[in-house]
Formats: C-alpha cells, structure tokens, sequence
C-alpha cells in the first residue's frame, strides 16, 4: 500500500476533466471518527479543494450536488460490509467519482466499488502508522501535495515515522493511570469527554464507541473551545471530565478547560499529548498526530475499564443482533 501512488493515478485519472476539486470522506460510526484527523488537516491547509466529512447514509440521501467528475470519494468500512458505506461508494460511482476504499476485509463488499482499495493490517502487532486514521491523513496530505503544494510535507514524514515510538512509550507510561481510573470510575454512568483541533473527532470516538457502544455507558463529547458556551454550566464535583491536551495551535483551548475544571470539578482525567511526549514531533505538524496518540492511549483506558467492569468491549445489545 503506497497512498502516494494512490493519490497520483487517482489524480491522473481526473485530469482530462480538471483534477480534484472536493474531497468527500464517507464512513459510519468508528470509521468516520478515523477521518476527522485528514478533514481538519484540509480544511487548515487547503485553499482551493472543498473537503467535506458525511456520515455514510446521509451521503447517500443527501449527496452533495457538487459530488461528481472532479470529486475524489474516501470510503472506510472495518468489516467492508457497513451496507450504508458500501451503497455510498455505489452512489459515488454512479455520480462519476472517483473512489478509495479502506478496509480491513480482502473480501469486502465495498471493494466492488473501488477505483483504488487498500486494506490495511489490524492488531496489537501493526504499526499505529497503517491504521485506517493514519492512512486517511496521509492520502489526505498527498492529496493537497499533488493539488497545490504542502510546504511540510518532509515534516509529516518524519512525523509518521516517529509516531510509533511516541504511541509505544506513552502505552508504558499509562498502565497504572489507567488501572487507578478504571477503579475509580468503575460504577459511573455518564462522562464528559473534552478536546479541540484534530482530536475533537476522537473525543466525540470516545464517547460514541468506546463508552456507549462498548460500555453501554452514557457520554457526550464537548469540543474545549464550546465549553464555555453552555456546557460548563454542569461542571460539579460528582460528574467525570476526561480532558485531553493536544499539543500544537489549539492548545491554549484545552489549558483554557483544564484551569477551570480543576477548580471546579473533583473527577477529571487529564491524558496531556505534551506529557507524553508527542513534542519530538515536527511543530508544523505534531497538531495533526495527537488523535493517533490519543487513539492509542484511550484503547488502554477503555480496556481496563470493560476488565473491572466485567463488561467484554465485543458485547453488544443491538448491534449485530436485532434488525435496525
């Protein structure tokens, strides 16, 4: 798998009708939180292409009318098989785009679909650099590469081979904190989860998928720069927070929530990226690695929570069983 390649016959095979103009990133649930990394990197870096995020089904009920002969359509399912994601790659087709799949399923049904397929490894052994958020944020900053220029790009390079040892290193130095949460928040049944910039769509992950789908717990993400627009009016001292500090532009959001909950709320995680060393990465780019990191770390956190909860991370009431 090379999204270099990728990219370049992709936007060979636009240029007869003038090259890439919008990027659609098109998944459900876990695999669309993956891409928000690669649509906050457009959307900060680009100044021509039009990038737009869309839940897979509404892509298929309300496609964009721009969708067409100059959009380049990226399509993530886990399992290849997410009917609303495969229909979406369907529709992008009929309308004349181009299409990239990912998926971890050689057999995927999605991959019918696909101008361009990668599937990508899973598991403890892979390199956190080949996960689908990774690979979308790469295809993402080849993409404006090959478009208009990307000024860091070595930098992002030597990002993606520097993050495995970050996400490694913070994997050790978590284990106790993850322990000491999990026996404190054992018996909660509601969490707050805050972060900004590029790991916004991993604290609105969180919640969705690994509190609520995977611990049928009850969770809302806040991005920190809105917390102070409505949300903080529940701060107290009963209620869990779990904050997590990008390193880069958006910092100074995160320390902005941080100074307040510490003063006002009792029960507050804190998984801090500087803290854990994301720093050695490139300034230029470091901001678009923190959700890899926290992707990583929050798996740990996630973990030990199901173990002393005695609630399997697999289980599941609706997903899978009923008809929906």
């Amino acid at each position: 798998m090379n999204v270099h390649s990728i990219i370049t016959a992709a936007a060979a095979g636009l240029a007869d009708t003038g090259g890439i103009h919008q990027v659609y990133l098109v998944a459900c649930g876990g695999s669309l939180v993956d891409m928000y990394p690669a649509k906050y990197f457009l959307e900060a870096e680009s100044t021509a292409l039009h990038c737009a995020m869309i839940t897979a089904n509404e892509f298929v009920h309300a496609a964009p009318r721009r969708l067409g002969g100059n959009s380049l359509v990226i399509v993530c399912s886990h399992g290849g098989n997410t009917p609303e994601s495969v229909a979406a790659a369907a529709l992008a087709k009929r309308r004349g785009a181009t299409t990239v799949t990912l998926t971890h399923n050689i057999e995927a049904d999605l991959r019918q679909y696909a101008d361009h397929n990668i599937v990508y490894a899973w598991g403890n052994d892979s390199s956190v650099a080949d996960n689908p958020m990774a690979i979308i944020l790469g295809l993402c900053v080849e993409i404006l590469a090959q478009t208009e220029g990307y000024e860091h790009y070595a930098a992002f390079g030597q990002g993606l081979g520097q993050i495995d040892g970050v996400v490694s290193r913070a994997r050790v130095k978590v284990a106790a904190r993850c322990t000491a949460f999990a026996e404190r928040y054992r018996h909660e049944s509601l969490f707050y989860i805050l972060s900004s910039g590029a790991s916004y769509g991993h604290a609105y992950g969180f919640a969705i998928c690994s509190l609520m789908e995977m611990q049928w717990l009850n969770a809302a993400p806040i991005h920190s720069g809105e917390y102070f627009h409505g949300p903080f009016e529940v701060t107290d001292r009963e209620t869990p927070f779990i904050l997590m500090v990008n390193e880069g532009r958006t910092r100074a959001l995160d320390e902005r929530a941080r100074s307040f909950l510490r003063k006002y709320a009792d029960k507050v995680e804190i998984i801090d990226a500087r803290e854990l060393d994301i720093g050695i990465l490139p300034p230029s780019v470091v901001e678009y690695f923190n959700p890899i990191l926290f992707y990583s770390v929050m798996c740990e956190y996630r973990a030990a929570l199901a173990d002393l909860r005695q609630h399997p991370l697999e289980k599941r009431r609706y997903m899978g069983q009923v008809e929906y």
